[in-house]
């Protein structure tokens, strides 16, 4: 059988860029690696800005030190889109408002809800708390008012606001124009 020929793909694996995050989230600097590997701190410098490649012993010798499988240096990340058009629409409740969720439905670390908010909507009459460790609102066009036990926090456009997810709390859109935000939350 006549084995098939592979052209090059012509893209580069850079993988320096991830030794670097392994190497910044362990707390060592590129000395330290030197020290532990060997090697000199300007071939790491140079390996981290991918322009040298190390050995496959090399390469094996820093994924030791750093902690990691060498197949993570390779591997692509998950990546999915979620086009406003084709998001969910969900409903939190309240009066006025447009909502969807933004990011997959799959994801548990965290969920970003886009909110449209009528002119004069407003959220329960009751507070209410999310079953999360954070929740940031971030207010992207028009007004809107964050209701919390002991206050009112007013944001215009560009303002964002961050608390507990279990705080208490609910909205309302102050004036005669339209309100767009996004919640997200750490679950």
């Amino acid at each position: 059988m006549k084995a098939l020929p592979v052209e090059p793909s012509g893209s580069a694996i850079n993988i320096g860029s991830r030794l670097r995050v392994a190497r910044q989230a362990r707390r060592l600097t590129i000395e330290q690696v030197g020290e532990m590997t060997g090697l000199t701190k300007g071939f790491l410098s140079r390996v981290e800005r991918d322009l040298t490649s190390p050995s496959v012993a090399t390469l094996l010798s820093l994924c030791e030190v750093l902690g990691i499988e060498v197949g993570e240096l390779f591997s692509v990340p998950e990546t999915q889109i979620i086009r406003l058009a084709d998001a969910p629409r969900i409903s939190l409740g309240g009066e006025g408002i447009t909502e969807q969720l933004i990011t997959p439905g799959t994801e548990k670390r965290v969920q970003v809800i886009r909110a449209e908010i009528a002119p004069h909507g407003a959220g329960e009459d009751d507070l209410y708390s999310m079953d999360c460790q954070v929740e940031i609102l971030h207010v992207h066009s028009g007004k809107f008012i964050l209701i919390l036990p002991e206050r009112r926090i007013e944001l215009s456009a560009g303002d964002t606001v961050t608390f507990p997810g279990r705080e208490p709390h609910s909205w309302i859109n102050p004036i005669d124009e339209p309100c767009v935000v996004t919640w997200t939350m750490v679950l």
